[in-house]
């Protein structure tokens, strides 16, 4: 599938800013299964930017507004080109990967994502709620992960009035209501207590006629696991599927605070942000 990607973000200040130095993560990122084929980005006021990988092996740009402004659009175009097909649910784990799994190399090299956040953090008394119903991952992690993202799809509500970015995943799981990026960093809490290496997709997500899915109207969010001698296999607890053709991977992170799409300061007032992703299939001959 090839998709065509534009994502606006405008700013809107009460009063003339200035001295803004902001941080984007917009850039859709290449993999085994996903060809970036074209990106730019169009900054008004106009700017330079500067731009690197981050730990994560994010693309990051940088850039710098000196004057002053009383607005600051920011307007992605990309295309993208991905190729997946299913196979999570077709996988036997063997005894072979679960003696990786189990082994301190693979716990001291997946690490970083082994360690929970304040914001995937859950009480004590959550996750025994949660893994009474789910079950245990020592048998087969991956059927775990998979039990528990539909789990997560049938207890909680979306909901985007009930949460906003500072929400944790222990306040998401109380109130059962969210979106995605509640879903995501409630699920890896759990993943990660149990001992099982997860990430924090940050991304795009095509929604076609008929498609009963949710998270197309901005950025979505989803998990990855790694499973062993296969790799990062992705799973959307919002909409309780496999990771296929209709996501697109730009940004990977241990929660939110690492794949944030736009991030900046500035000298002045307040401001309002408005924010459109427009995620179009193109068809080929």
């Amino acid at each position: 599938m090839k998709y065509e990607i534009i994502h606006t973000n405008i700013f809107k200040y009460e009063s003339p800013v200035e001295q803004s130095l902001n941080t984007i993560r917009l850039k859709p990122r290449n993999n085994e299964c996903q060809r970036l084929v074209s990106y730019n980005v169009k900054i008004n006021p106009v700017s330079l930017t500067k731009e690197y990988l981050d730990i994560w092996r994010n693309h990051v740009e940088n850039f710098f507004i000196a004057g002053k402004h009383d607005e600051l659009s920011i307007v992605s175009h990309s295309v993208v080109s991905v190729q997946k097909a299913p196979y999570v649910y077709q996988l036997q784990f063997s005894e072979e990967m679960r003696n990786i799994f189990y082994s301190q190399l693979f716990h001291e090299h997946y690490l970083a994502y082994l360690m929970t956040s304040q914001y995937t953090t859950l009480s004590e008394a959550q996750l025994q709620q949660i893994l009474r119903i789910v079950g245990s991952p020592k048998k087969n992690p991956v059927k775990f992960a998979c039990d528990l993202m539909t789990y997560l799809y049938h207890t909680m509500t979306y909901d985007p009035e009930a949460t906003d970015v500072t929400t944790t995943a222990q306040q998401a799981f109380e109130l059962k209501r969210g979106v995605c990026q509640d879903y995501t960093q409630i699920m890896l809490g759990v993943l990660r207590h149990c001992g099982i290496p997860a990430r924090y997709i940050s991304g795009y997500l095509y929604v076609g006629e008929g498609d009963d899915l949710i998270g197309d109207v901005a950025t979505h969010a989803w998990v990855e696991i790694m499973v062993p001698g296969i790799g990062w296999v992705g799973l959307d607890p919002t909409n309780n599927v496999e990771v296929l053709e209709n996501h697109i991977n730009v940004c990977v992170g241990r929660d939110f605070r690492d794949v944030s799409p736009v991030e900046g300061v500035y000298q002045g007032g307040n401001n309002t942000l408005e924010v459109t992703v427009e995620v179009k299939q193109i068809k080929h001959l």
